[in-house]
């Protein structure tokens, strides 16, 4: 696991400033109160290279971090919630 794992229940989202789908995705967790960390890839190497690491050498955003150490590239909101779920159970 890297060291942006979250805890149970959380997620880590590697986002840029400037990304629409990052926010977006922030304002939709936001309102169904799913707790994360955002973490600007631009601004932190290490994110970056984990980033391009799941997705093929790209820096694709958002992509998610969840506690079990799986990640998830530009998810939809249900997605997300389906997932958090299944690591809930």
């Amino acid at each position: 696991m890297s060291d942006f794992t979250p805890t149970a229940g959380s997620v880590t989202m590697f986002t840029t400033t400037w990304c629409g789908y990052c926010q977006r995705l922030k304002a939709q967790m936001g309102r169904e109160g799913i707790e994360y960390v955002e973490v600007d890839i631009e601004q932190d190497p290490a994110a970056a290279a984990f980033v391009e690491g799941v997705n093929g050498g790209n820096q694709t955003v958002p992509t998610l971090l969840y506690s079990d150490g799986s990640a998830e590239t530009n998810p939809s909101i249900g997605q997300v919630k389906a997932k958090l779920e299944a690591l809930s159970a």
